[in-house]
């Protein structure tokens, strides 16, 4: 007599293909999916809710300036003292990305992948709005925790040393060599964005490998680099003029990093899939 317990093997056969597809991984449609919503809820954000946002991420950002030039000041001066202070670079992505603060390379991805898919010049101008007003306002908040690490006391004079090297050797490159910088910072944070819908439980490590990477590459990203920058430029080092010319390249290639070769490459991949069907 058959155990009563067992399933029909048509349901077990479908209980099995259902754990199986919760154990896969997701495909690559799906993830694309994923960005390209979150590229559109942060599309119809007003402008208060992004002006905001990017304030507090510009401000958070000084965190990664604040947390290795404390680690580095506190090291030996050693040659493997960069591997660990870097680890400090990471705390201001991890608190811009785990609190849901706009953050402009983010957004050289998320928002592109509407972009790609619509063609439409209201998407067009919806995005150049989000861009504008996102990097205006980290660019202000980054501004203003500069000034207020660089003119208080809130910090030692040690470290104040270790975070004026650290804006030096930043600010220390060509135009060439900040341009191809910035495009491999702006390549792994669009990859990041990529990873983190389906990391879970990983998110922070995520975070953590891919800033700690572009950290100890010395890659230039535009708001961490405008806060040692701007650190320079309130404590008399540097002037404006030389942060523009400085800031410039990072820009344009962190925007060529992030949208030109991750979005465009996975916007063709799906849509090469077939499964951009209707979407």
């Amino acid at each position: 007599m058959p155990n009563e317990k067992e399933k029909p093997s048509g349901e077990k056969a479908d209980s099995e293909a259902k754990e199986v597809e919760q154990r896969s991984s997701p495909g690559g449609h799906i993830v694309y999916r994923a960005v390209k919503k979150e590229g559109e809820d942060e599309l119809e954000r007003s402008n208060a809710a992004l002006a905001w946002s990017g304030l507090a991420a510009g401000l958070s950002m000084g965190f990664s300036l604040l947390s290795e030039g404390l680690l580095r000041s506190h090291l030996p001066d050693t040659p493997w003292r960069p591997l660990v202070a870097k680890f400090g670079y990471c705390i201001g992505f991890l608190v811009v990305v785990l609190g849901r603060q706009q953050l402009f390379t983010e957004n050289t991805l998320t928002v592109i992948l509407p972009l790609l898919r619509k063609k439409d010049l209201r998407t067009f101008g919806n995005v150049v709005r989000l861009w504008a007003i996102v990097l205006a306002s980290n660019l202000v908040g980054a501004l203003i925790v500069a000034w207020v690490m660089g003119n208080t006391s809130v910090v030692a004079p040690n470290v104040h040393q270790a975070m004026k090297e650290l804006g030096l050797a930043s600010m220390n490159h060509g135009f060439g060599t900040l341009l191809l910088r910035g495009i491999f910072a702006g390549w792994l944070i669009a990859l990041m964005v990529w990873l983190l819908p389906f990391a879970e439980t990983a998110r922070v490590a995520v975070i953590i490998i891919i800033t700690y990477i572009v950290g100890i590459g010395e890659f230039s990203h535009s708001v961490a680099g405008s806060v040692d920058a701007f650190y320079l430029v309130m404590t008399g080092v540097k002037t404006f003029a030389q942060y523009f010319a400085y800031i410039g390249p990072i820009l344009l290639g962190n925007i060529i990093g992030g949208s030109s070769i991750v979005a465009a490459i996975a916007h063709a991949e799906y849509i090469s899939s077939g499964a951009g069907e209707g979407a």
